[in-house]
């Protein structure tokens, strides 16, 4: 894994942008390492669901989405621990230590439908916005194999909004009409293998449906910097499972520091966690 720390340039860009692209971080053995560690934790979640595509819900056909594998899996926990993502993280939000919020694995399969523009925050309990993802394509991504756009500057701009992509409760809002951002055009992203994209929590952001021959294979960590606190009672396991009360700061086993800690002291898994934990 790439050691050289992020430059100035960059931290302004993603300051100004929301996201930053950040090649040549993971090495090809550490693909290969790294991306069959989440494959079988995938696998160990969902590897009994024979459904279809179709039969899925809007939502899943969206991608396949499996939490806190971190939780399940020592190898993956050598990812969501890494060191060198997790003081990158920091040096995006500027802070002396990060959180992890929670990891999740987002697989698109062949003939996945797109991800709805949204943003993040709205959905987690958690303020002040200091919050970013480490977006990792184990195998690259493409425009017309599930690559991700991003909204420049969108996470400046006062702009918050519930976007219910699971398609649940109502139709998305569709956040890339709204009068603060309706003239930016969003930017695609294509990442190389190796690549990191880090977007901010308030970032609107959407994905392409996959059109190419091969399963979309992203890994994310989402950290936040330490001494953030729960905002509202919105129901989220990082949270609840900690029993952190409103305007309490997060912390404890469930969200343990990322960075800094030393390269090998990894965390537990957090006592009595709920089995084939998911979550909508």
């Amino acid at each position: 894994m790439s050691d050289r720390p992020l430059r100035t340039e960059e931290i302004e860009r993603f300051e100004r942008d929301g996201y930053l692209l950040v090649e040549d971080v993971l090495s090809p053995a550490e693909l290969v390492t790294f991306g069959g560690a989440v494959d079988s934790a995938v696998e160990g979640r969902v590897g009994d669901d024979d459904r279809s595509l179709e039969e899925k819900t809007l939502y899943e056909q969206s991608f396949i989405q499996c939490i806190n594998l971190w939780e399940d899996s020592l190898d993956v926990r050598r990812l969501t621990f890494n060191q060198r993502l997790g003081e990158m993280a920091a040096s995006l939000l500027g802070a002396d230590a990060v959180r992890i919020w929670h990891d999740q694995a987002l697989y698109k399969e062949v003939g996945g439908r797109e991800t709805d523009a949204h943003q993040d925050r709205p959905f987690w309990p958690i303020k002040p916005a200091r919050q970013v993802t480490a977006w990792i394509p184990f195998d690259g991504s493409k425009r017309k194999q599930g690559a991700m756009a991003y909204v420049p500057g969108s996470h400046r701009l006062g702009l918050e909004k519930f976007v219910d992509i699971t398609h649940t409760f109502q139709e998305p809002y569709d956040v890339l009409r709204d009068p603060l951002i309706a003239d930016i055009e969003p930017v695609w992203v294509t990442a190389p293998p190796g690549s990191v994209v880090f977007h901010h929590s308030l970032t609107v952001h959407l994905a392409g449906a996959n059109q190419g021959p091969d399963k979309r294979r992203v890994y994310c960590i989402i950290y936040f910097a330490d001494g953030c606190v729960r905002r509202n009672a919105i129901p989220h396991p990082t949270v609840d499972r900690q029993q952190v009360e409103v305007d309490a700061k997060i912390c404890g086993d469930v969200s343990p520091i990322v960075w800094p800690r030393s390269a090998e002291d990894l965390p537990p898994a957090p006592v009595g966690r709920p089995p084939k934990l998911g979550y909508t």
